[in-house]
């Protein structure tokens, strides 16, 4: 099979685990590189999460160190949602620090974009920092960067603000920045995030579905229990999802800015969906999500890993 080389930007992160699992273990894509990001927790603790899932994953692929906070907002993480190390709950290995790269993330990413021979997807799972900054020091690896597929922003209203969704909030200069780079952009909001449940009957299935499952099992047991009795929300997870199975989702391409002003909607992502602004589409928007298909394919994606 031709694989697709994907380069994914996280901050584990408890959704992060899952999808960064769901990345490793689908045939279609090649994870060529990790990069880390401050965010869920800090730069330290984000770092040492995406090694020891490799370990447990017992995959070798890269990690690079990135920034360590935003470029001008001052750093506030979400460990109240998290856990003080971003993944606590489940007993994870040590992690193999030979897979941590002296490069930081900027630089691994540029190398590794430049030197494919097929276009390269960037997929970003927490704040916009890094690929911001990768965009403006090497716009000449734009030429060779398939499109960025994004889990962060609403069309309607926020989670770390009333309006602003924590991934564009945490760091929304870098965010408008990467809305205005002119690469193809696929953004799976908090809205579709709230739509892809898993239920309790399959959070259930979870603990007998090998390594990967015990381990998602075990970190939503411990901060997601009230959601065991609702349904799961698997915001990140849907960004794999846009790259693996897009047609779960419904997308619409319009025009996507963010609000910087200091004042209530601070981070929004303003989703032109209505056309007002007149101006051209620069992002595919998934705006809904099959939810009984999302979890027979999270089921069968859970299944396919060790």
């Amino acid at each position: 099979m031709d694989t697709q080389p994907i380069i994914i930007d996280t901050d584990p992160g408890i959704d992060d685990a899952v999808a960064i699992a769901f990345a490793l273990f689908a045939p279609q894509v090649d994870v060529r590189l990790i990069t880390t990001v401050a965010g869920n927790v800090g730069l330290d603790k984000t770092t040492c999460n995406a090694l020891r899932l490799l370990t447990y994953f017992e995959q070798h692929v890269p990690v690079a160190r990135g920034a360590s906070e935003p470029l001008i907002e001052p750093f506030i993480d979400a460990s109240d949602i998290h856990g003080k190390t971003g993944m606590e709950g489940f007993d994870f290995p040590e992690p193999d620090q030979s897979l941590l790269l002296k490069d930081g993330a900027i630089e691994a990413m540029r190398t590794v974009i430049m030197e494919s021979e097929k276009p390269v997807i960037i997929m970003p799972i927490g704040p916009l920092t890094n690929v911001a900054l990768l965009l403006k020091m090497y716009p000449s690896v734009k030429h060779n960067i398939e499109r960025i597929v994004l889990m962060g922003g609403s069309t309607a209203r926020g989670n770390r603000g009333v309006m602003s969704e924590f991934n564009i909030a945490t760091d929304p200069e870098a965010a408008k920045i990467v809305f205005a780079s002119g690469v193809p952009l696929v953004m799976a909001p908090l809205d579709v995030g709230l739509k892809a449940l898993v239920l309790p009957e399959d959070s259930a299935k979870l603990p007998a579905m090998g390594k990967t499952g015990r381990m998602a099992y075990d970190l939503f047991k411990k901060y997601r229990g009230g959601s065991f009795n609702t349904g799961l929300k698997m915001y990140d997870p849907c960004a794999i999802a846009c790259i693996l199975n897009p047609s779960l989702f419904t997308f619409a391409d319009t025009y996507v800015d963010v609000e910087l002003n200091q004042g209530l909607t601070r981070g929004c992502t303003v989703v032109d969906l209505k056309g007002y602004l007149n101006k051209p589409a620069n992002v595919s928007v998934a705006v809904d999500v099959d939810s009984q298909a999302f979890r027979t394919w999270f089921l069968e994606s859970m299944n396919g890993c060790i």
